[in-house]
């Protein structure tokens, strides 16, 4: 993987009865860590009063026995894993953000990035607004809470929001008596729910979550669906926004789910099985084994490998201890995590002709690395296969790509990318069969494409909040 950032992951629990629902909520934040490693959070509810906590690092490294003892019993809580792609990696924006106003107390998880984030972050601070984070997180939670106390119910409130802010963006919030779980009018990101054996109710990212607390799938929420869930049952409310297109993020089937999760009623595994076999058939190589990148590549390595006849090795090992190498905010960091994030099966490569399969190409630093450490390994050639169309536009919703000059395929062919990793050919996955992996061509791939929902924003730019705070102290 070439430095893709991801954005986060959001869970939630409504429960009958009052629980520890504080380490259910654990269980499930660790299913979503691959969504994000810079941050975590969990707050629970009890009886109206919500307690928090949340920190830099790792779910198992941000919680123990003790902080999850610390945590009150409660009928709700919601959780957070947390990479950041508006606003920096810094304690106060790590999520959940819990607000406290005249009419009560919310909790809000948010996944995904605001496209006019920085316009109504503009509008509110010349109203008065003070903010604490530089993140849009904060942004959605000042206009849910304005609309909050003009509306008679949280449920309203959201909706009229839903209104004003634009992009992406799956919340989970807690008010003192209700769970709500929203997904915007497109769909960028997952959202799904489940049902506990126990009746209570469970909202994730990605399913894996909650098969990981033991629930069971009852579906996705819809694009531009609320799901309310309280002592008076749970309710499916729509917004006035339905009539906008579908736009599902296909990176999330090619990098950001788990492979065990569905989406949308599409296993992401099927996906990435069948980006392989379209590989195989679109840029052939003549070749002795296929091999892929942990962990993405691998499951379009076995669906290049069954399309192609060419037998499926393994011929890289991953160092489960090392975090994803977007989690370095800069070039050095991503290159020196990649020297010790991976290593090569000698046994396997050596004196071998390779395909080797990953999800995306973005500078070529990775992959080039990569083909280094094949070649080291004694392979006799290498043929880089990608499991995506080639990225030559930025990211507006929620993956942090925000520069056209960034990104190698703007400015090289794939002959000429090949020869800077050091690759003997290159090929990628043709732009006209993407929506073969989902069997939907109702999905967000501008940035492959550049065919974007909403309006470019005025200001993309990631740490665009920490330049004018640093701006600020300068005077």
């Amino acid at each position: 993987m070439s430095g893709i950032h991801e954005e986060c992951g959001v869970f939630g629990i409504w429960s009958p009865k009052k629980a520890a629902l504080a380490e259910t909520v654990y269980y499930g934040l660790y299913a979503l860590q691959h969504r994000g490693q810079e941050s975590c959070g969990i707050a629970v509810c009890d009886d109206g009063v919500i307690l928090a906590h949340k920190d830099l690092g790792l779910v198992g490294e941000v919680f123990d026995h003790s902080t999850l003892a610390d945590l009150p019993d409660g009928n709700m809580a919601v959780g957070h894993v947390r990479y950041s792609t508006t606003g920096g990696n810094e304690r106060r924006n790590c999520q959940p953000i819990v607000v406290n106003h005249m009419k009560g107390r919310m909790a809000l998880a948010h996944n995904g990035n605001l496209s006019n984030a920085y316009t109504l972050r503009r509008e509110l601070e010349l109203s008065g607004a003070i903010f604490h984070t530089t993140s849009d997180t904060e942004t959605i939670a000042y206009i849910i809470t304005k609309k909050r106390l003009e509306t008679p119910s949280i449920e309203e409130a959201v909706l009229a929001s839903m209104s004003i802010i634009e992009g992406a963006y799956s919340l989970v919030l807690m008010s003192p008596t209700k769970l709500i779980a929203v997904r915007d009018p497109h769909g960028f990101r997952p959202l799904c729910f489940g049902r506990l054996p126990d009746g209570s109710y469970a909202v994730a990212s990605e399913s894996c979550a909650l098969t990981a607390i033991g629930a069971s799938l009852e579906r996705d929420i819809k694009p531009g669906e609320m799901i309310v869930f309280s002592a008076d049952g749970v309710r499916s409310i729509t917004s006035k926004c339905e009539t906008a297109p579908k736009r599902t993020c296909i990176f999330e089937y090619i990098y950001f789910a788990r492979p065990d999760s569905v989406i949308d009623g599409v296993s992401v595994h099927g996906a990435r099985l069948r980006a392989g076999r379209i590989l195989a058939e679109s840029c052939p190589a003549d070749a002795d084994i296929v091999i892929g990148v942990p962990d993405s590549g691998l499951d379009a390595a076995l669906g290049f490998s069954q399309r192609s006849g060419l037998p499926y090795g393994i011929g890289l090992i991953k160092n489960r201890y090392i975090a994803r190498t977007f989690i370095s905010p800069t070039q050095s960091g991503r290159t020196d995590k990649v020297r010790i994030k991976l290593s090569a099966v000698k046994e396997t490569v050596r004196g071998k002709r390779i395909v080797l399969v990953d999800d995306s190409i973005v500078r070529g630093t990775t992959g080039g690395r990569i083909v280094s450490l094949l070649r080291e390994a004694g392979a006799k050639e290498i043929h880089f296969r990608v499991s995506a169309p080639p990225f030559l536009h930025p990211c507006y919703y929620g993956t942090d790509i925000d520069s056209e000059e960034s990104l190698i395929a703007n400015h090289r062919t794939p002959g000429q990318i090949a020869g800077q990793m050091g690759a003997d050919s290159l090929g990628f996955l043709p732009l006209d069969r993407l929506h073969e992996l989902i069997g939907d061509d109702n999905c967000c791939k501008a940035c492959f494409d550049g065919r974007y929902a909403t309006a470019i924003p005025e200001n993309a730019v990631k740490d665009k909040y920490e330049m004018k705070l640093g701006g600020a102290r300068q005077l």
